[in-house]
């Protein structure tokens, strides 16, 4: 058997973090050390100062540890998240034992919680009629600002917030002038190496068409409202603050603000007063039960495609995610909505 090497928990999820450099997105390294951040806080209130003392029973008490919501959480959390926490976990193991921190076999020891039917699927998403509804009044309200823009170019092309914050000015053709394009359209690109990576790496660079009034939105947000500043890399990016690039979380924040019914000062649907909710402070907006994230966004997005019978490998293509992915993960259509559009291409029987 290898001789282990003593090394603190936290030194080797440094490790672990900079060895994922090589294959991973920053996104996915960022969630990787944000899971991990649990397990270091469970080695620290458990006196394992090195990964060598690690054994099958401390995972089995760290498993018990996150379920009951210890740790950041302190509530119970579902069980979908503590199957990626617990998948994390492993992942991390296999590594330690390749830099001699744990014996090869102990990932082993780490069985993920089975999902029922459906149980690791949200169910959240922003239906197409509030989404519009949004844009309506950031288009009377706030024409053209930075959170006009992120709610726009959300929802008109599906895309996830890194690909949108990682466009550059270079990247948008306003006028349609692309060869073979026959109108507005935005690109993505993969840029790893200056901070703007794409999901699916170089496989996610695509064109993106737009409509003619979003491509005259940002026309105006460049004119009127954009920062003329440039990134740390030099780059000049379109969705700015004061100081260059948005963070990653800054797009996350806009879409949990804006989606607020208060915010459009609507009635709370939720019997709350805005004078004692706390969802009403922009650092607590994701408290509203009527907030959504990005990625709500998006599943509105598909959603609202496969009820106009849009070509499957059209939004796959649009989306950058494979069917499967689309239909577990983004598709909200309930049974019978699926049902009654399959019944306009059968015969009568």
């Amino acid at each position: 058997m290898t001789e282990l090497d003593p090394i603190s928990p936290v030194d080797a999820v440094e490790m672990y973090h900079d060895a994922m450099r090589d294959e991973h997105a920053e996104s996915t390294r960022r969630s990787a050390k944000h899971r991990l951040r649990a397990f270091i806080q469970f080695c620290d209130e458990n006196d394992i100062e090195d990964l060598n003392e690690l054994t099958g029973r401390a995972l089995y008490k760290y498993r018990i540890w996150r379920r009951e919501g210890q740790g950041d959480d302190r509530e119970p959390i579902k069980r979908v998240t503590l199957k990626g926490q617990l998948a994390t976990l492993r992942r991390f193991l296999r590594f330690a034992a390749n830099i001699d921190a744990v014996p090869p076999e102990l990932y082993e020891q780490i069985t993920l919680p089975s999902m029922k039917n459906g149980e690791d699927v949200s169910d959240s998403t922003l239906e197409p009629s509030q989404a519009i509804a949004i844009l309506d009044y950031l288009g009377g309200a706030q024409p053209a600002s930075r959170d006009h823009i992120i709610m726009l170019l959300l929802w008109e092309t599906g895309a996830r917030t890194g690909a949108i914050r990682g466009l550059d000015i270079r990247d948008i053709d306003l006028d349609g002038t692309h060869p073979r394009l026959s109108g507005p359209a935005i690109q993505f690109v993969h840029r790893p190496d200056t901070g703007t990576p794409l999901k699916n790496q170089a496989k996610g660079t695509r064109w993106n068409r737009i409509s003619e009034r979003t491509a005259r939105y940002i026309e105006d947000y460049i004119q009127y409202h954009r920062h003329d500043v440039t990134d740390d890399h030099g780059r000049e990016p379109l969705i700015t603050t004061a100081h260059g690039r948005p963070a990653g979380n800054t797009l996350r924040t806009t879409l949990y603000r804006v989606t607020r019914p208060c915010w459009r000062s609507e009635e709370c649907p939720h019997d709350r007063d805005p004078e004692d909710c706390e969802a009403t402070h922009l650092d607590h907006a994701s408290k509203c039960p009527s907030a959504r994230s990005p990625h709500d966004v998006r599943s509105g997005r598909v959603t609202f495609y496969r009820r106009e019978d849009v070509p499957r490998r059209v939004v796959r293509d649009r989306l950058n995610a494979s069917e499967d992915i689309l239909d577990r993960h983004y598709d909200r259509r309930s049974d019978r909505e699926q049902a009654e559009q399959r019944s306009d291409f059968l015969p009568d029987l």
